[in-house]
């Protein structure tokens, strides 16, 4: 990449790598999850997530396509604000399917450590998604799936186990 580009004095990668998280040598991915967790937590107090988990989704696709432009790997590690879509779309049932603290704790730290799963192995059609797509839409898509995937298995967890 331009090295012009990857700095964060450029708004494009200080959103496309959270405020700097990507740079982190070691798992940016993980950190970038984390960091998303707890911003999940924190924001879904006061805001509605899935307006915003959905404006994230637009705004992830514009930022990733504006930065990957000057990239030879087009997904680059730096770039982490796909982990911040796809974990919070693993994090809905927290918000629905939990009543108590320890439910949406559980649910939470499942919900991280199944996202992490199916963003890092990549089974099918996640890894599909990844090979098809080389753009700022690919970049963010193979989150989402990861995001919706993990969704889908929590939500009937939730309701067995609570």
């Amino acid at each position: 990449m331009n090295q012009d580009k990857k700095t964060l004095k450029n708004p494009f990668f200080f959103i496309a790598s959270l405020g700097g998280i990507g740079l982190i040598r070691f798992a940016p991915g993980t950190f970038g999850s984390i960091f998303s967790w707890f911003l999940f937590i924190y924001l879904s107090h006061y805001l509605n997530m899935i307006f915003l988990t959905s404006l994230m989704f637009l705004l992830g696709i514009w930022v990733c396509e504006n930065i990957s432009k000057d990239l030879e790997e087009k997904d680059d590690k730096s770039i982490v604000v796909d982990e911040l879509i796809g974990m919070w779309i693993a994090l809905m049932p927290t918000i629905y399917f939990a009543d108590t603290q320890a439910e949406r704790t559980t649910i939470a730290i499942l919900a991280l450590v199944l996202f992490r799963f199916f963003d890092i192995v990549k089974p099918y059609p996640i890894n599909l998604l990844d090979q098809k797509f080389k753009n700022g839409f690919g970049i963010v898509i193979d989150d989402v799936a990861a995001g919706i995937i993990t969704l889908v298995i929590l939500i009937p967890v939730s309701v067995l186990l609570f």
